[in-house]
């Protein structure tokens, strides 16, 4: 994690020499946005992390270890599957739940499950957008070719965390 931050510091710091150099109203441009979005980001993911930490003090860790711990195996990749369909919203709001349960005891492959369902699947997704923009055939046709991919991916994540354990 500290080699990615201090990587993620030095190509910002590269990339802002660079703008200041070509263009300074560009430079402050582009600390005008970066502040704009920051404040979006601070309000969201501290309160996201802290509503996911209350519901996960009101399911005890034991349960969330059986039902979707690295001992689950394929019923605990299924819930997750399931699990990350239904979970809604954006980056911001589902990485800090999946860390929150990462802590929590929710297994590797059930985590590889979970985002892979979250971003192929994402019930929220195909009521709000994808059904009416693209009506039910294809929805219902893209569900039926991907559907088994969680499945698949929290399967082969298991295989390859023991495998290179």
């Amino acid at each position: 994690m500290l080699g990615s931050t201090i990587f993620i510091w030095v190509l910002a710091g590269a990339l802002a020499l660079t703008a200041h150099v070509r263009n300074s109203a560009l430079h402050a441009e582009a600390l005008r946005h970066a502040g704009s979005q920051l404040r979006m980001i601070a309000l969201r993911v501290p309160l996201t992390l802290l509503a996911a930490t209350y519901v996960l003090s009101v399911i005890p860790q034991a349960t969330i270890v059986s039902l979707l711990g690295n001992s689950s195996g394929t019923r605990g990749i299924l819930l997750a599957n399931l699990f990350g369909a239904a979970l809604p919203g954006g980056p911001m709001v589902t990485f800090p739940v999946i860390v929150v349960l990462r802590d929590h005891g929710v297994g590797d492959a059930q985590t590889v499950a979970l985002l892979t369902s979250w971003s192929v699947l994402a019930l929220h997704r195909v009521l709000a957008y994808e059904l009416p923009l693209m009506g039910a055939r294809f929805v219902a046709v893209r569900l039926l070719a991907s559907a088994l991919l969680p499945l698949l991916a929290g399967m082969a994540a298991g295989l390859l965390w023991t495998s290179l354990a």
